[in-house]
């Protein structure tokens, strides 16, 4: 089962855009100097799970948690 961004809501209401998810997700990733590669190996994703957080496609809220944890940020970066 596949869990999409698009049916959580931030605590004031508002719709998380998997297109904010994923530039913040590649951001924080290009900052850390991690490749989507080396990404894939820290969190144990596989680096297609990666471009398609980092394209918007997909932002499964168990990966964002690996991706947060891997780069040492809090997932709420991700979605602010």
């Amino acid at each position: 089962m596949t869990i999409s961004i698009n049916n959580f809501a931030s605590a004031n209401g508002a719709k998380f855009s998997p297109q904010h998810i994923a530039s913040a997700v590649a951001e924080a990733r290009r900052a850390m100097g991690y490749s989507i590669d080396e990404l894939a190996i820290t969190t144990g994703l596989v680096g297609d799970e990666i471009l398609r957080i980092e394209n918007g496609t997909d932002a499964d809220p168990a990966k964002l948690k690996r991706i947060a944890a891997a780069l040492k940020v809090p997932v709420s970066q991700f979605l602010a």
